[in-house]
């Protein structure tokens, strides 16, 4: 039987998926989680789970946070977004930080049902009139996306907190760590990123739908 972990903020959401899914995916185990703490933990005691629905918006996910840190702690685990963002640059930019499919949460329910299936068969999945237009997206978000995507968890973090304008001292303060971590996961930013500034690391997040 297939293990399927729902990763939504909203009850009623994970309720429907939980009824719906099961009629067009066969057999399945739903696991439920509404942060990115409890997505964590769940996946920490099921290291078995087929594939995660995550939604971007869900707390602590930061949008593409989420995303990044299941990518770079489980690069084994299928992940499809499920979003009520539809936004074709966020589709593209969700694609190049590894998500398998992106599922509208307009989608019906038999192509959920479809989308689910192709990712467990290994396969990607996105709507057949949004593939048609990623060549659309500005190259200039998906370079960015590129970038970012090299960046560690903690480094994203980093870089969230310098687009807020915190100092060196208020995000080491933030993540309980010494300003010296701070200025070395800095300096590894600026590298991935190829940039000299924060003002520049800040001008490529802009690319970028964070918020």
């Amino acid at each position: 039987m297939k293990k399927i972990l729902i990763a939504d903020d909203h009850p009623l959401f994970r309720e429907a998926l939980i009824a719906a899914l099961p009629p067009v995916v066969g057999p399945v185990n739903m696991l439920e989680a509404d942060s990115l703490d409890t997505l964590l933990a769940v996946i920490e005691k099921n290291r078995d789970i087929d594939l995660v629905l995550l939604d971007l918006q869900m707390p602590g996910c930061d949008h593409f946070y989420g995303l990044i840190r299941l990518a770079s702690d489980y690069p084994q685990l299928p992940v499809a977004v499920i979003s009520a963002n539809e936004d074709l640059t966020v589709i593209a930019q969700v694609m190049r930080f590894g998500a398998r499919a992106f599922i509208p949460k307009s989608t019906r329910t038999v192509d959920i049902g479809a989308a689910i299936n192709q990712v467990l068969a290994g396969n990607s999945w996105l709507p057949a009139d949004i593939e048609t237009k990623l060549d659309s997206v500005d190259d200039n978000a998906l370079n960015a996306a590129e970038k970012l995507r090299e960046l560690t968890p903690k480094q994203f973090e980093v870089l969230k907190k310098l687009q807020h304008g915190l100092m060196n001292k208020q995000i080491a303060d933030d993540m309980h760590v010494t300003e010296a971590t701070i200025k070395a996961h800095i300096s590894a930013i600026f590298k991935k990123l190829n940039v000299n500034s924060r003002t520049q690391a800040v001008l490529l997040v802009e690319n970028l739908n964070l918020d």
